[in-house]
């Protein structure tokens, strides 16, 4: 995957974006217990949820300056004003650097009021992944990796108690400058090209 930024000289940030969803059920995974002693997890019923978007990043021409991670956590679930609020979080983190931002066929993410907004915004640019195609962005192995360590088996009692462990998720992520790549890896795309061959004949 190598986008094409002719007017851009010193490339652009290449951003693949998804949101997912945190409750209080807990995500069931296998542990360890004593043997005879079957663990079991307690916890309240309870229909509150919260929304989060990660918007994972990776330099078109420099790897060097590594992949950049932004997050938003919010109530409730997402709507257009949320959706924008976090494009606009996406430009205060970014720094007014030029984006193309690659997300799915949501159709939140394409309403009118969506289009509208992006068309105003000189630094950034929308492109539209596959349909069904999920295994194609990072970031769903960015939510795979939070499941699977901070939020496994958590039976928090309010929903900040699962926030709280989200965050942990991305402050471990964000400290592994590994990770990130290994999700884009994961993928099979490529944000650089390989270095064209020397022309120059051997003598």
């Amino acid at each position: 995957m190598t986008p094409r930024s002719p007017h851009h000289p010193h490339g652009v940030w290449v951003v693949f974006l998804d949101e997912s969803g945190v409750s209080l059920l807990p995500q069931i995974r296998r542990t360890y217990s004593p043997r005879g002693r079957t663990p079991l997890l307690r916890h309240r019923p309870n229909r509150k949820r919260a929304s989060m978007a990660g918007a994972l990043g990776y330099h078109s021409t420099d790897p060097h300056r590594g992949a950049r991670l932004c997050f938003h956590l919010k109530p409730g679930s997402y709507d257009t004003a949320g959706l924008i609020e976090v494009l606009e979080q996406m430009k205060v983190f970014h720094r007014g650097e030029r984006v193309v931002l690659v997300r799915d066929g949501l159709s939140a993410h394409w309403s009118r009021a969506m289009r509208a907004w992006p068309a105003e915004q000189d630094w950034l640019t929308l492109e539209r992944s596959p349909a069904y195609a999920p295994e194609l962005n990072p970031v769903e192995l960015l939510w795979s990796s939070r499941k699977k360590r901070e939020l496994a088996n958590l039976a928090g009692d309010h929903l900040a108690d699962v926030a709280d462990a989200t965050e942990q998720g991305i402050h471990r992520i964000n400290a592994n400058p590994r990770l990130p790549w290994s999700f884009l890896a994961h993928t099979g795309l490529t944000i650089h090209p390989p270095r064209p061959p020397n022309s120059r004949k051997d003598q």
